[in-house]
């Protein structure tokens, strides 16, 4: 019998309110009948990011599926049972496909399974127990989303650990980003790592709801007395002889001192360090000049202020609209336009019934998720790729990429129709997803006021009373604020990694070429694993799934360096050298090479550093299961028996 933490009627009225397409998988899984995805009631095609609540059917229909869903799922809590506990992949498939209205490759088939069965039972995800030998330890830098995860599967696995943050808190950016209108552009329920469920009360949560998901991370798996607040890393050293790395920490008041570690886990992330320009005369302005990145803790004070916001990427698109209210005049200097989709669910609160099924049938929830990961995910990976017989591809790269661009472009016009000057200035001559796409959460609407202005020119100057632009023009000013970005392509740049030989990292990348076996490990650096390194950002989709990916395979990579008996892995240079052909191979198909665009997903030569050139399908395959010759595995001195290699 199931444990009843609400009442059966409180479930049912829910269920009056629940997504028709999410009901039918939930129906068909509990049920077993599979008529359900049969017609009268499969749903229409979901469009975009649109919630197809209704799945387009009558209702007379939606009110049959809702009564046969209610029946069902009182009985599932009543007894617990699932006629469908393991469907096997086709029909995972098949269910996908009708939840969504349009047809899912059956390559996807694994995956759904994987990650059902994980919200099914997130408890039965949790990696077996490692023996370690004595005084073994991982280092783990950062307790962000990356560290937090890794630290708690590393818990799981009985993997002795520690956690060593710079900042004085959890969060990595989501404790440092504190600027106005801080949150996520990922829906809620797909920003969040799948063994690990959250009842969420916003459809797109904001920064402080993010920041109490991950403090319950902390909290459940018991983290925080492996956690050191306030120790910065400033250098790791492998020794050769020891097989060792010797972290070296700088705490808040001066103290320094060292950490041995078998293992080092960087989760720095790449949204470090924050970018100011140098621009010319900034030292003399008089009032508060601040990133976003580095927003007062105290905060300041708006109310009556000129204010200008150099940068128009998504912190600015987030921070414009939450004071453009508040302050005298705003002045957004641009610097490229920025493709911009519909926000619909900006701010909503999900309604305690949703909540309530989301956080009471793991099912309902299951396939909730599973609909926004190929909403937001792979669904979309074919608009990337250049068609060589596209005639425009200036302005898009194939027919779907095409279509995407006018319906963007379509909602921008719709937003700026009496604002012909704005339509002129806001308009991307490139194709759609060559840069990051940003969500509306208010910012047309803020360009329209009357007291927003939006400039093209670049500052060329600041003075004590405001900035000049490159044409001349001044404006008298407060405040200013850079929305200007993170040092992204110049990954690991917070501390120094040396390597065998002596070798930094920095030299391995020759400065800013970033490149990694499966986004992860570097030949010369052994034991040395990066999460959300080169080539991980995904184009679609939550990257928390790439890093739920990254540290599967570390673990698994741990357990089999282990029972092999060996102190040490090191990825084959020439198994690094294949892997950054592939993915270069496939970068020059991709939107992200696009000529007609600047980014920062490319480094100083023009190659892509930071965008995964995989579906998101390719990549958690590629990490399910670690090829161990792929690695040279060391023992304990340089020079003794290598095992494994070939």
């Amino acid at each position: 019998m199931r444990e009843h933490k609400v009442s059966e009627d409180e479930l049912l009225a829910a269920v009056r309110s629940a997504s028709i397409p999410v009901l039918l998988m939930a129906l068909v899984q509990i049920s077993g009948d599979q008529r359900w995805l049969d017609a009268p009631y499969t749903p229409s095609r979901t469009i975009g990011m649109d919630d197809n609540d209704s799945g387009g059917l009558p209702p007379d229909l939606q009110q049959e599926v809702r009564e046969a869903a209610a029946d069902a799922i009182a009985a599932w809590y009543r007894d617990g049972k699932m006629a469908l506990e393991n469907p096997d992949d086709e029909l995972l498939v098949r269910m996908l496909s009708v939840c969504m209205g349009e047809s899912i490759p059956s390559a996807l088939g694994p995956r759904i399974s994987h990650t059902v069965k994980m919200s099914l039972h997130p408890e039965r995800s949790a990696p077996q127990t490692i023996a370690t030998p004595p005084g073994y330890q991982v280092v783990i830098i950062g307790a962000g989303f990356s560290g937090l995860c890794m630290a708690a599967r590393l818990s799981e696995a009985r993997v002795p650990f520690i956690i060593l943050e710079k900042g004085d808190d959890v969060g990595g950016v989501w404790w440092s980003n504190r600027y106005p209108g801080a949150g996520v552009d990922t829906a809620s329920y797909l920003y969040s790592l799948s063994f690990i469920p959250y009842g969420w009360n916003h459809y797109f949560a904001g920064r402080d709801e993010v920041r109490e998901y991950l403090h319950y991370i902390a909290d459940r798996f018991k983290l925080t007395p492996h956690i050191r607040l306030r120790s910065e890393v400033v250098r790791a050293t492998f020794d050769e002889t020891s097989q060792l790395w010797t972290v070296d920490v700088r705490t808040a008041d001066g103290d320094r001192h060292q950490v041995q570690a078998n293992v080092v886990v960087s989760g720095v992330g790449i949204f470090n360090p924050p970018i100011t320009p140098a621009l010319p005369g900034l030292s003399t302005f008089k009032g508060p000049a601040f990133h976003t990145a580095e927003w007062p803790e105290q905060g300041v004070e708006l109310k009556g202020k000129r204010v200008g916001v150099l940068g128009n990427g998504a912190s600015a698109m987030q921070t414009v609209p939450a004071i453009a209210g508040e302050v005298s005049s705003l002045v957004v200097f641009q610097r490229s336009p920025q493709w911009v989709a519909p926000f619909p669910k900006f701010k909503t609160k999900i309604p305690d019934s949703v909540a309530l099924l989301l956080q009471e049938v793991p099912v309902y929830r299951a396939w909730f998720r599973e609909r926004l990961a190929w909403i937001f995910g792979d669904r979309n990976y074919p608009s990337l790729h250049k068609d060589p017989n596209w005639p425009h591809p200036e302005r898009s790269l194939n027919a779907q990429n095409e279509s995407h661009r006018r319906f963007f472009e379509r909602y921008l016009r719709d937003k700026l129709v009496d604002r012909p000057d704005l339509i002129e200035k806001c308009l991307p001559p490139f194709p759609a997803f060559a840069k990051r796409m940003l969500l509306d959460n208010g910012w047309f609407d803020a360009l329209r006021r009357d007291n927003v202005e939006l400039e093209t020119d670049a500052v060329a100057q600041v003075t004590p009373d405001g900035v000049i632009t490159s044409s001349g023009a001044k404006y008298d000013l407060d405040m200013l604020i850079f929305a200007t970005g993170f040092g992204v392509a110049q990954f690991m740049s917070t501390f120094e990694v040396v390597g065998k030989g002596g070798q930094t990292l920095r030299e391995a990348w020759n400065g800013d070429d970033a490149r990694a076996y499966l986004g992860m490990t570097v030949p010369g650096f052994p034991n040395f694993f990066m999460m959300y390194g080169p080539n991980i950002n995904g184009g679609g989709g939550s990257v928390l799934g790439h890093l739920e990916a990254e540290v599967h395979y570390i673990v698994e990579l741990i357990r089999k360096m282990i029972g092999a008996g060996a102190a040490s892995v090191e990825c084959k240079t020439d198994v690094y050298d294949e892997y950054s052909r592939t993915v270069d191979s496939i970068h020059n198909n991709l939107i992200y090479t696009h000529p007609g665009v600047n980014t920062y997903y490319r480094n100083s030569q023009g190659r892509v550093v930071v965008q995964n050139a995989f579906s998101n399908l390719e990549y958690w395959a590629m990490t399910r299961e670690p090829n161990m010759s792929d690695y040279v595995m060391h023992r304990e001195r340089e020079g003794a028996e290598v095992v494994g290699a070939s």
